[in-house]
């Protein structure tokens, strides 16, 4: 697979290679930029340049970044734009990683307090050692890269955040640059210490720019985690299976069905989920069904509809706002769905009043008329068929006769009072 990604990309050749980073950072973005890392040095660029616009994202793909960042043999220049763009919580390690950081004027960074994702929560204790610990971790990257390590440190403790003009005076970033043309002018002559102890002088005038977008596949799993996505496929995929178990042999919901919940649960791997959301999703679907089954006048729909509604809002558990499931998104499923059951149960409801239209039952009080005299046996027409009919009364050929019984394949027939029908 890794060997696909590669070939995905075409090959450059030295010059400036730039990445485009934006949105959260889980496992999918940090395996694409650090396969532009590996790229850049193995085609032996000029130099890399990652456009930054994060609101956080996961510490573990974090520090595979970061980690690639302070051990590449090729310059790496973070800019964090364009204006309006931010570089926060897991954005900050990165940007001060790199071994130029750069901010277009309108962008900020901070905010990098370490969050708890999931439903186990830590006690104040265990809080406070994976704060120290990421602290720890930040003043050695800003040290690393003669940052301003007192500012590295609020930024986790206390959430600070700078804008992008305040970071250049606090000496958090290198350079201010309206845009790339303007970010490749300043890097002109500006000298990088690598790894390897060779000291590169950056010379990006006259070289060709070209990007490295993510692969089909980097974007199909980047797509995938993001929570809405997920929530939808895990609807999708029950809906599916619904379908195809209220009607066995239709196949197609079933495949669907089935392929959206490996989806939803390869989403959750990357996602703070609380499995008791899940499983109040799965009891609101199961208390919907048993309505159109066993007729509780309502009361099982109400509560299916309020268990997927608290299923929901209890999916994804996170402080982090880009880690949490939207009100927009929630509202509009769960109404649909309760719709639909709701429809579903009055058509059933309603499919158990109507009178029947077939069989016995439904040959009962039907109009007809008779083809032939009726004393007292004869054949009549009834709902466009021939029967063969009985009356206590005569029946002349061509009067009106009503359907008061049915003995085997015989109607018992009545003349049809006048005014009636």
């Amino acid at each position: 697979m890794l060997l696909w990604s590669f070939l995905a990309w075409p090959c450059y050749g030295a010059g400036i290679y730039v990445l485009e980073a934006e949105g959260i950072i889980n496992p999918p973005m940090a395996n694409y930029m650090v396969r532009g890392v590996e790229r850049a040095e193995r085609e032996g660029a000029h130099l890399l340049i990652v456009e930054l616009d994060t609101p956080g994202g996961l510490m573990e793909s974090m520090r595979q970044v970061v980690k690639k960042f302070l051990m590449a043999e090729v310059p790496i220049v973070v800019y964090v734009a364009p204006s309006g763009s931010r570089a926060a919580s897991a954005g900050v390690f990165i940007t001060m990683a790199a071994h130029i950081a750069a901010m277009a004027p309108g962008t900020h960074i901070g905010a990098a307090h370490p969050v708890e994702l999931g439903e186990k929560k830590m006690d104040e204790k265990m809080l406070q050692k994976v704060v120290n610990d990421t602290v720890a971790y930040i003043k050695g990257i800003a040290k690393e890269r003669g940052r301003n390590e007192k500012w590295a440190e609020k930024a986790v403790r206390e959430s600070s955040s700078l804008t992008a003009e305040e970071a250049l005076r606090l000496k958090v970033i290198d350079l201010l640059a309206t845009n790339l043309e303007e970010l490749l002018d300043k890097l002109e002559g500006k000298e990088v210490k690598l790894p390897s102890g060779k000291t590169v002088t950056l010379s990006p005038k006259g070289k060709e720019i070209r990007r490295l977008t993510m692969t089909f596949r980097d974007k199909f799993l980047h797509t995938l985690s993001n929570p809405m996505i997920a929530y939808i496929l895990l609807m999708l995929g029950i809906y599916g299976l619904f379908f195809e178990l209220s009607n066995p042999g239709a196949i197609f919901p079933g495949v669907v069905g089935g392929i959206c919940l490996l989806l939803a649960f390869f989403a959750f791997q990357m996602l703070p989920v609380n499995y008791a959301g899940i499983a109040l999703i799965v009891l609101g679907i199961i208390l919907l069904i048993m309505e159109v089954k066993v007729h509780s006048y309502g009361l099982l729909t109400v509560g299916g509809i309020i268990s997927i509604t608290l299923g929901s809002l209890m999916l994804m558990e996170s402080p982090a706002k880009y880690m949490r499931l939207s009100l927009q998104v929630v509202l509009p499923i769960v109404v649909v769905s309760s719709g639909f059951f709701l429809f579903a149960l009055t058509q059933v409801i309603r499919a158990q009043r109507r009178k029947p239209t077939t069989g016995r039952e439904g040959l009962m009080g039907a109009m007809g008329f008779a083809l032939t005299d009726l004393k007292p046996e004869g054949m009549v027409e009834v709902m466009g068929e021939l029967w063969r009919a009985v009356s206590e009364e005569p029946v002349g050929a061509g009067e009106a006769v009503e359907v008061i019984g049915v003995e085997g394949l015989t109607l018992k027939v009545r003349k049809k009072k006048e005014g009636v029908g």
